[in-house]
């Protein structure tokens, strides 16, 4: 019997919303199984609801897991043993206590079902919590129930840590048997999404030369149980865990960073970069001014720009770098480039999607060069809308190589800018630009686009890779004017798709929940603004503009803005057109990086399909399932790329801050926990104030974020000063007290 055949065809049966549970010996009717092979489609049958596939009811019917109240989503994990459930439909998130977990660790695809006791309206002791009696004593007074259903999970269905290895820090502890002891080695692992320690062998360890205190990579072996601990082997010795070199690796290593090419693939690219450039059926725009803008150490430069006026019109030129004319679908540089799926960007260094012959040079737009380009005509009004998306392959020959300090010198100084002489040829055409980026910031604005004050770090380095200075990063008009221009090619390129019913890998921003919206509403009446917008019948993001506006006026938007991007939903790629509720477009895509995103890429294989009348048929059923998997691979690499920039970035500031230990700080309270309080300093520098260092026993409010105690209590935004007391490299964990 086709095992493989069956399941697909039971699977695609139960799903039709038109399907009602049959018994065993309905289905094998149904399906045409021969008697000989009863049995084995019994067994089948039976496999299948082990493993979650489908569900048998009491009376023995097969129906769809859904149908019983089996939720399948993904297990995430907590330090404390309890998780949550989000599952694979979208729905509300799942509390899973620590005792029904089922030892599910986090990233675990499970079956979970909610429990008859939702947790809303139950009440809990918080010990953090306290009011005084009339005798004087301490009580722990009730909580607000936790929000959400609860729920544990039934089946685990596919462990990540099967695929995937852990990094964390090798230790040595004796256990005594009878009259003798014996040496246990385990790994507490860097996440504290996972739980529990793993235990390894001692003996293994001293063979691969490792020590306690090392940094490791381990493999999981055996996973945790009733009957069992979890336990591995280390396949990794990084090396002391006090190091630089053994923490920036280890970061690398558990984010699934690769920072090596295989030969093969250098092979390919180098021979595709080798191309010469034939103009062909593509339209020849090098004699057009066209220039890029980008930072003074940008190698791989994907985007340039043109602007005509016709009238009151405006046409502006995104020119894309053709990145698909080289990476062709399926190839060993494409098999790669969607396994990484974005380049990732390093203080230190860049971990390039792309080898370099590709991403820095035949197809970075490099000045005075002949290159192929998607380029994507804008046609505007007056008022910024756009009015017509036109797409077209074409070459290109980029005029200037801009540099973002050096334009932003220009649109302040013009002609008596230093730079004048170098931009000459493209300052009438940036004159024109500037007032298109006003009229497109303006129109931002009247969408309700949600702008966050929130600061990015710059660390500079000396020459041996040692921190010498943090700052805040700061964007002139110059970076603002480019990011204007790409929103709109992006929206162009997502509505002209859309229009012609063609797939596409959108990138979408759901609104908060609920329950995310409501505690940050209740945070900003606390800050005493006007939330009425927040309240309305519908949400839009206006709504959360408006009360931005207003904490510019009284100066607390820094801190109003650290809380929403908190209650702000993740955004992500998906084939399917939903809004962008952040930027307030209706349809976004990302087109303007293919040399560094994938799903940039796969948008660019799609419109040149459409471009060349080959999106039909089969092929269009092809670019459709491109489509979905492209969105869901992609999301998944771009939170690891993500996490591994912030880690990296975290390690470089607990060096740079190692040596102010008992230095004083002036600081700005960034965050409010029930465990301490997060101060920022001016560098954009974090560092954690636990709550048992503060003088007395404080409480903590979770809708205010506050904690206080007596007349003496914190919040965001206020100002204090702090001595750095401890840091810790492994854990990149900067520790403070306050000073009086």
């Amino acid at each position: 019997m086709n095992i493989e055949k069956y399941s697909r065809q039971i699977e695609e049966i139960i799903n039709d919303p038109e399907y009602k549970p049959l018994y065993i010996w309905d289905m094998m009717n149904l399906l045409g199984i021969s008697p000989e092979d009863e049995i084995a489609f019994e067994t089948l049958i039976k496999e299948m609801a082990r493993v979650g596939d489908i569900a048998l009811t009491k009376k023995g019917k097969i129906a769809p897991v859904s149908s019983v109240g089996i939720i399948s989503g993904v297990f995430r994990g907590t330090s404390k043993n309890f998780g949550f459930v989000t599952p694979d439909d979208g729905g509300e998130d799942i509390f899973i206590p620590a005792k029904k977990t089922a030892y599910a660790l986090d990233g675990d695809k499970v079956l979970a079902k909610k429990t008859d006791r939702d947790n809303r309206g139950h009440k809990h002791y918080d010990g953090n919590k306290l009011k005084r009696g009339r005798n004087g004593k301490l009580y722990p007074i009730k909580n607000e129930a936790r929000k959400g259903p609860e729920g544990e999970v039934v089946l685990i269905k596919e462990r990540r840590l099967e695929s995937e290895t852990i990094v964390g820090i090798y230790y040595e502890m004796a256990e005594r048997r009878g009259k003798k002891s014996y040496p246990i080695g385990f790994v507490n692992p860097d996440s504290k999404k996972l739980p529990y320690s793993v235990f390894v062998s001692p003996v293994e360890a001293e063979k691969l030369g490792v020590k306690a205190g090392d940094k490791v990579e381990i493999k999981i072996t055996r996973f945790p149980s009733e009957k069992n601990d979890l336990c591995g082997e280390i396949v990794r010795n990084f090396g002391a865990s006090h190091t630089k070199q053994a923490n920036y690796a280890a970061i690398l290593a558990e984010n699934g960073i690769e920072t090596e090419f295989d030969a093969d693939v250098i092979e390919e690219s180098d021979r595709l970069a080798a191309r010469s450039i034939e103009i062909g059926d593509r339209r020849d725009l090098r004699d057009m001014v066209i220039f890029t803008i980008d930072g003074a150490d940008a190698k791989d430069l994907d985007d340039a720009i043109s602007l005509e006026r016709i009238g009151e019109k405006y046409r502006l030129g995104v020119h894309i770098a053709d990145v698909s004319e080289y990476v062709k679908e399926g190839s060993l540089t494409d098999r790669c480039a969607m396994r990484r799926g974005t380049s990732v960007y390093f203080t230190d260094k860049v971990v390039p999607m792309l080898p370099k012959s590709l991403s820095n040079g035949a197809c970075s737009l490099g000045g005075g060069l002949d290159r192929y380009a998607l380029s994507a005509f804008m046609t505007l009004d007056s008022e910024g809308n756009i009015l017509q998306t036109e797409l077209c392959e074409t070459v290109i020959r980029s005029r200037v190589r801009g540099v973002y300090s050096e334009i932003n010198d220009i649109l302040e100084n013009g002609e008596r800018s230093e730079f004048a002489e170098k931009y000459a040829v493209v300052k009438p055409m940036l004159d024109e630009m500037y007032k298109l980026y006003r009229i497109l910031k303006k129109r931002s604005e009247a969408r309700g686009a949600v702008e966050l004050d929130t600061e990015e770090a710059v660390i500079l380095l000396d020459k041996n890779g040692v921190p010498v200075d943090i700052c805040a990063r700061e964007r002139g008009d110059g970076e603002r004017m480019i990011e204007q221009f790409m929103l709109s090619a992006n929206e162009g390129v997502a509505t002209f798709l859309t229009d012609m019913s063609m797939p596409c890998v959108y990138r979408v921003h759901e609104p908060p929940s609920p329950e995310k919206l409501e505690n940050f509403t209740s945070f900003a009446v606390g800050m005493g603004l006007d939330v009425r917008p927040l309240r309305a019948k519908k949400l839009y993001p206006s709504a959360f503009s408006a009360v931005l506006r207003e904490s510019r006026e009284k100066n607390i938007s820094a801190v109003l803005s650290s809380v929403m991007l908190r209650a702000m939903m993740k955004a992500r790629y998906s084939p399917r057109p939903e809004p962008h509720f952040g930027l307030a477009i209706d349809l976004y895509c990302h087109f303007t990086s293919p040399i560094r995103r994938y799903p940039d890429l796969s948008v660019h294989r799609i419109v040149k399909a459409v471009l060349h009348g080959e999106a039909m048929g089969e092929r269009l059923s092809k670019l459709s399932s491109f489509a979905g998997e492209s969105a869901a691979r992609s999301s998944e690499n771009e939170l690891k790329a993500l996490s591994a920039e912030r880690e990296i970035d975290d390690l470089y500031k607990a060096i740079f801050m190692k040596d102010k230990v008992g230095e004083e700080f002036d600081g700005v309270i960034s965050s409010v926990t029930s465990f301490g309080l997060f101060v920022q300093l001016p560098n954009t520098i974090e560092g954690l104030v636990p709550i048992e260092s503060l003088d007395g026993r404080f409480s903590f409010d979770e809708k205010n974020l506050i904690l206080s105690f007596g007349r003496t209590s914190y919040r965001l935004g206020q100002s204090v000063r702090v001595l750095v007391s401890d840091v810790d490299i492994p854990s990149r964990r900067i520790t403070m007290e306050l000073v009086d």
